[in-house]
């Protein structure tokens, strides 16, 4: 099936963002003298809402807010440049704007910051707009951050979600929207299956036939 609007998630499908996240992550567990994760457990910081990675993993609730305060001392100045485009990006985003597609971004990333980040790696020209979270909190989870984007742009039609996580396939079903995994990113591809993802890529060639229905 040809789709006429992707909307992508960004840390993790686009992004090999890892490192700046899980470098950030540490310092509030060192703060409330917590046990840091496993670098395993510490890869599923990488899309889900900081605030419930943070309380899943021993931060108690009424210091979520103060661990995500620290968090961003160091992610907003050093660790949102730890990272890049994960190889075939750029050339798959070429490839479906040549092909008339709408191209746009849902985040649990701040707005701010995913508007930074994608600037700083020359993507952002590629899509029609780029949502994330709110600072606020009011706007957190992936089913809000699509929520604002569907109320806010016109004419979104026939779309589907591309993420690497059951929290993409999750928040996008709530919306009616179909999302296809990525096998490249850090969430489990059986995760994503048992929350109804409708195809899981291996490749970005594979990605590009899947969303146009043209051969790579």
């Amino acid at each position: 099936m040809a789709y006429n609007t992707v909307i992508f998630d960004m840390d993790g499908t686009l992004m090999e963002s890892a490192e700046g996240i899980i470098n950030s992550a540490i310092p509030p567990f060192h703060h409330f003298g917590l046990p840091v994760p496993s670098y395993e457990e510490m890869l599923t910081f990488v899309g889900p809402p900081l605030w419930d990675s943070f309380i899943k993993y021993g931060v108690p609730e009424k210091d979520a807010d103060e661990a995500i305060r620290i968090y961003r001392q160091r992610y907003t100045t050093v660790g949102k440049f730890e990272g890049h485009p994960f190889e075939g990006t750029v050339a798959l985003l070429q490839r479906l704007r040549e092909a008339g597609v709408r191209l746009f971004i849902a985040t649990s990333k701040p707005e701010n910051m995913a508007l930074e980040i994608t600037a700083n790696f020359q993507l952002d020209t590629y899509f029609e707009r780029i949502v994330g979270a709110s600072l606020d909190a009011s706007r957190r989870t992936k089913e809000d951050v699509l929520a604002y984007l569907l109320s806010h742009t016109e004419g979104i039609e026939q779309a589907v979600m591309v993420g690497d996580t059951e929290f993409d396939v999750l928040g996008a079903a709530q919306h009616g929207i179909p999302t296809i995994g990525v096998s490249w990113g850090y969430g489990k591809v059986a995760d994503m299956e048992k929350a109804g993802a409708i195809a899981i890529a291996d490749t970005m060639d594979e990605l590009f036939t899947l969303l146009t229905g043209e051969a790579s």
